[in-house]
């Protein structure tokens, strides 16, 4: 993910009143205490895409030295269990599970023990909600639930919005965001992740009125609400602009700069996607520079953003149509992206992010969700396939491939220390790598 003050200060209390011996064993254990909290931070996956919200995990050591070869096995299994349908992904704090599934015409948001998979409690409420393709894709949900303070917040594909105490699964408020607000209704399902900002959250509601609204998390009471957007199936990304924090939303037609603190809209351009089918997360990159991609002839496009007196200058550095994240993860190493490209089949591919030229494609998996770990990324395609792969800006190598799933699999891997969760429309698993190192 607050007390680091108040630990400092009783620290040096104890240390006024030890003797040179006691100094000395201070001194060499708080280092290792160091070390030990701050594993302790990392092994959680709080919110939609890990701790900075872009897929990348701080873990290392999960992958044994000579691991640049084929690995063969895949790692061990501890677990797997029964689950509703759904797309959620899996959220974790201390040794917690949280993810959401259909049972009939409800989502049902459950917390599970990770060491055995068992549920610890689950909360249902009626979201009667058929996209045109259930039968191919399911009905949802497709948010993760996102662990924020003593709260586990989540939204359902009709865009109700719950806040319930993380030890319980009890309601402490909720919202609809279609009904109290006018948002828009999308054929698909909403899936936009709320977005924590200080006390509050940021939500994408879409409509005439309240395009954009940020609520206390305490109660869910509205700070602002503005603007006619056009929503989209994105979640918001907190982003700096020379020095100034904005929110950036990638929409049905548009992108757009949102200021946090007041709801003033600060900057906007355009990027149509068909039926407003904008689904991945942008991307924020060194030198102000925002990636966005979708779909259905979204494209790609790199935007420098820069702050000019008071106002943001936008300008597009490039445009690519053949670049379309569709519901996949992307990850930035460096001056690149690695995506799974492509609406159908899904090519891995690494897109230079100065000029949007294509480094590479390969055809190893498809459809991918992937994450960053350890020097690797880890993949899981909608196959059900697991893999390891090293990706460069020169190429991409295949580490492995292992068989995992049998359904649907378009929910982003989870990584905790050395444990990775998985599920699909049926399942769910814990899996471990090797030891990890912090």
């Amino acid at each position: 993910m607050r007390r680091a003050l108040v630990g400092s200060l009783i620290l040096v209390t104890a240390l006024a009143f030890s003797g040179p011996a006691q100094v000395r064993q201070k001194k060499e254990s708080t280092p290792k205490r160091a070390v030990e909290a701050r594993r302790a931070a990392e092994e959680n996956w709080r919110v939609w895409g890990g701790p900075q919200r872009d897929f990348l995990t701080t873990s290392s050591g999960i992958f044994k030295p000579g691991s640049e070869k084929w690995m063969p096995n895949p790692p061990k299994k501890l677990w797997e269990r029964p689950l509703g349908d759904g797309y959620s992904a899996i959220a974790v704090e201390d040794r917690i599970l949280y993810t959401a599934f259909r049972r009939e015409s409800s989502d049902v948001v459950t917390a599970l023990d990770s060491s055995t998979g068992k549920t610890i409690w689950e909360f249902a409420y009626s979201a009667p909600f058929k996209n045109e393709y259930s039968a191919g894709v399911g009905p949802g949900p497709y948010a993760m639930p996102q662990v924020i303070g003593d709260r586990v917040v989540t939204a359902s594909g009709i865009g109700q919005i719950h806040s319930l105490n993380k030890s319980d699964g009890k309601p402490v408020w909720s919202l609809d965001l279609y009904k109290d607000f006018g948002g828009t209704r999308l054929k698909f399902g909403y899936s936009s992740h709320p977005l924590p900002y200080k006390d509050s959250l940021i939500l994408l509601a879409g409509g005439s009125k309240h395009g954009v609204l940020r609520v206390r998390q305490n109660d869910g009471g509205v700070v602002w609400s503005n603007h006619r957007l056009e929503s989209a199936h994105s979640s918001p990304l907190l982003i700096n602009v020379d020095g100034q924090q904005q929110v950036a939303l990638l929409l049905a037609k548009e992108i757009v700069g949102i200021d946090p603190e007041t709801g003033e809209l600060l900057w906007r351009h355009p990027h149509p996607s068909e039926y407003g089918l904008a689904v991945s997360t942008p991307v924020w990159a060194d030198g102000n520079l925002l990636f966005v991609s979708s779909a259905y002839n979204g494209g790609a496009r790199a935007l420098k953003l820069g702050r000019v007196g008071n106002k943001t200058e936008v300008r597009e550095l490039w445009y690519n149509p053949r670049i379309q994240s569709h519901i996949g993860t992307v990850i930035r190493q460096g001056g690149y992206v690695y995506l799974s490209n492509g609406q159908n089949v899904g090519l891995i591919t690494a897109v230079e992010l100065q000029n949007g030229r294509i480094a590479w494609q390969v055809r190893d998996f498809v459809k991918a969700q992937m994450l960053y770990a350890d020097g690797r990324l880890i993949i899981l395609d909608e196959d059900g396939n697991l893999g390891v792969g090293l990706a460069t800006p020169e190429r991409f190598q295949a580490l492995a491939k292992w068989p995992i799933l049998s359904a649907v699999a378009w929910s982003p891997p989870t990584l905790v220390g050395n444990r990775l969760y998985l599920r699909d429309r049926k399942v769910i698993m814990a899996l471990e790598f090797g030891t990890p190192h912090g």
